[in-house]
């Protein structure tokens, strides 16, 4: 009986293995960089997105990692002010993430297409010229490349 307890005791230890982090370590002077896209208006694809973000916030902390998401084409109705989700809180909770430092981006290429104005947007979203060249060049600076 001992010895069943004791192999139990031990494959839950590995089961609450921590994360070992890669070297350098994050820190305020390094900080993990990740960039999201997001081309859907699916709901449940967007709360997985914005799920995975905040994960990556409360691991990494707020101070040692900068997110980025990047919305193009159907994707962009996620920083719409007048957004018709079924699910409210989707821009509560980009809002919230703002207030941690996320930066959400909208491409202008798909603005255009779609007839959408920056005054449309959530306040405080950025535009670029365009959302897949946004992409390559955070990756070219760095930024690793999520798509939950």
């Amino acid at each position: 009986m001992k010895r069943v307890l004791i192999v139990l005791m031990v494959l839950l230890s590995f089961s609450f293995a921590e994360t070992e982090l890669a070297k350098p370590k994050p820190s305020l002077e390094n900080p993990r960089k990740f960039v999201f896209p997001i081309t859907t208006a699916d709901e449940d694809k967007i709360n997985h997105l914005l799920s995975s973000v905040s994960n990556v916030m409360k691991f990494y902390g707020v101070d040692k990692s900068e997110v980025v998401v990047v919305a193009y084409s159907k994707g962009i109705k996620l920083l719409k002010k007048d957004a018709d989700f079924f699910d409210k809180d989707i821009q509560k909770k980009v809002r919230s993430l703002m207030t941690y430092d996320v930066e959400f981006i909208a491409c202008n290429n798909t603005m255009k297409t779609y007839g959408i104005k920056k005054k449309d947007l959530l306040s405080g979203v950025e535009v670029v010229t365009a959302g897949i060249v946004e992409l390559i060049e955070r990756q070219l600076s760095g930024y690793i490349y999520i798509r939950p």
